[in-house]
């Protein structure tokens, strides 16, 4: 038994959740109760929804389960679509101001919600940060299971650190999310963040459930994130761009010396070969590597504009004490 039981707080980003969102939190608001049962969970402890600007009637089923659940539901509504992390960080901002500490999780509960009971065991047991990790990827399509993959084995290759097959199921202490507070940037990544930040960290594996839906998530999006996150962590490319642009000068000398040589054997008319691949190889280097730099430069850009992450329009089921 936890003696000294803490508040807890599920921070639940939804965009366009209207199909499955009243199961979900059906679902949420049961395992708060078995936390409670089993003293794993303060009384206070409540469901946070952050919904991303949605199109169809999300925000209205918030605002509807808020009323049915006071002090137990609670929401916010953003101005606009800002993106799931924001989504996530504006509900983990919000939650730290009551809750000692707090899960993040999708709307769709495809992550095994039946392992936060061990996620509060393991903060019990002293850890600031819990993961999430993925067991197995079985459920996944072969293509989802290898763009997926690949996608975490190319943010480490390029230096960002991050924990393997974790997404956004995590626990965070009240003092690990105001350290992430203290990360101002405006481009977002929290899976590479989070594990910046220190404290004593664990994993709890799981299962994942096979989608009954459209993902949220397709490649297109999942290669926008992964150019996130090795933009925001690593200076690789920029130095790759050195390295190749070392080799290519290599190259070039060498076939100078092809050249010459040429020359002098009065073979001039088949050099002309090589130097058409020179020149386009080395353009098309040069656009790629000016666009790389243009990647980067844009970032800085958009950070030192310091925009508001996100903007909220409207809160509800915070009016209850």
């Amino acid at each position: 038994m936890f003696e000294d039981k803490k508040q807890l707080c599920l921070v639940v980003p939804c965009y366009n959740e209207e199909s499955i969102l009243e199961n979900s939190i059906g679902a949420l608001l049961a395992l708060l109760e078995e936390l409670r049962r089993r003293d794993l969970a303060a009384e206070g402890s409540c469901l946070l929804l952050v919904d991303d600007g949605s199109s169809d009637r999300t925000w209205q089923i918030i605002q509807d389960h808020a009323g049915r659940f006071p002090g137990r539901v609670r929401g916010i509504s953003f101005a606009a679509n800002r993106g799931h992390q924001a989504a996530l960080l504006a509900g983990l901002s919000e939650a730290v101001r009551f809750a000692d500490v707090t899960v993040s999780l999708d709307a769709d509960l495809q992550d095994d919600i039946n392992v936060i009971p061990e996620f509060m065991r393991e903060y019990i047991n002293g850890n600031d940060i819990v993961y999430g990790v993925r067991g197995d990827r079985s459920s996944d399509s072969f293509f989802k299971r290898f763009t997926a993959e690949s996608f975490y084995r190319l943010l480490r290759f390029m230096g960002v650190k991050t924990v393997f097959n974790h997404a956004d199921f995590r626990l965070m202490s009240a003092r690990a999310v105001k350290e992430l507070l203290n990360y101002s940037e405006v481009n977002l990544y929290l899976r590479g963040l989070v594990p910046l930040i220190g404290f004593r960290q664990s994993i709890v594996m799981y299962t994942r459930q096979a989608a009954d839906r459209p993902t949220h998530y397709p490649l297109r999006k999942m290669l926008m994130l992964a150019w996130e996150g090795i933009t925001s962590f690593s200076i690789r490319p920029i130095r790759a761009i050195t390295v190749l642009g070392l080799l290519m000068f290599v190259v070039c000398i060498g076939l100078l010396g092809y050249i010459m040589y040429s020359k002098f054997l009065g073979a001039t008319v088949p050099g002309w070969t090589s130097l058409a691949m020179v020149s386009l190889l080395l353009g098309g280097f040069q656009l790629v590597a000016i666009g790389i730099i243009g990647e980067y430069i844009a970032k800085i850009y958009l950070e030192v504009k310091r925009r508001p992450r996100f903007c909220i329009r409207e809160k509800t089921g915070f009016d209850v004490k």
